[in-house]
């Protein structure tokens, strides 16, 4: 666990707003098609960056950055996040979380504290199947509360959903759907093979841009939008 790096900038998913990014080392899931194998597979040989040493890092980029993006891995694993994202809201920044929704107990302390202005939370795959998504068993019954405590939060959230072919189909729209039912945006976004952490997806292909707006029809029976996002 612990922070592995501090990158550069980035958009904020504000119009016109730019961040820095914080990754955390550690996953609560193993993904087969994950952009950040290194994160999740071996953190422990990065090295943890101090929180003293990211915060100065931010103090001195506050003049050009809005906010900071906290991603991994999984963030919500390490005891220091609240400690990290209060340090940032301190420095007068917007802070986003992206997270799997496995740990709400944690969305639940950052949410009371306003600690979060935008979360990002990936839904991978209709529950059932989540267990093909770790070597471990996965409490699904965390998704359920995560995406409540953020249909009710009043900051900006998306769902998101990565289109993996192997993972994701029709049939698990409509139970993710069911899922995510009433909330403000679900975002589809398109799979990238190359970045995959195993060999098998990265030799797979992605669906071509029509079956990602077939799937949005879909989804929009759920939700009150749906994006469409990398084709």
């Amino acid at each position: 666990m612990g922070i592995k790096g501090v990158q550069g900038t980035s958009l904020l998913d504000y119009p016109g707003r730019i961040a820095s990014l914080v990754f955390y080392g550690g996953c609560n899931l193993s993904c087969p098609y994950c952009h950040n194998p290194a994160l999740v597979q071996t953190p422990d040989e990065m090295e943890d960056i101090a929180i003293s040493a990211v915060v100065e890092m931010l103090r001195q980029r506050r003049g050009f950055i809005d906010g900071v993006v906290i991603s991994g891995g999984e963030p919500t694993l390490d005891a220091q996040l609240e400690t990290l994202a209060a340090a940032v809201k301190q420095l007068g920044l917007l802070v986003k979380l992206d997270t799997n929704g496995l740990r709400p107990q944690v969305l639940k302390r950052l949410l009371e504290r306003d600690l979060l202005d935008y979360v990002g939370m990936d839904v991978k795959t209709a529950p059932q199947r989540y267990s093909q998504l770790h070597h471990g068993r996965v409490d699904t019954s965390a998704l359920a509360h995560s995406v409540a405590l953020l249909n009710e939060a009043t900051i900006e959230v998306e769902f998101r959903t990565t289109c993996v072919p192997q993972f994701v189909a029709e049939d698990d729209i409509r139970a993710m759907g069911e899922l995510l039912r009433g909330a403000r945006l679900w975002v589809l976004q398109q799979f990238v093979p190359a970045h995959a952490m195993t060999e098998r997806l990265r030799a797979s292909e992605a669906y071509p841009a029509e079956t990602l707006r077939r799937f949005a029809t879909v989804a929009a029976d759920y939700v009150a939008e749906v994006t469409v996002r990398g084709v």
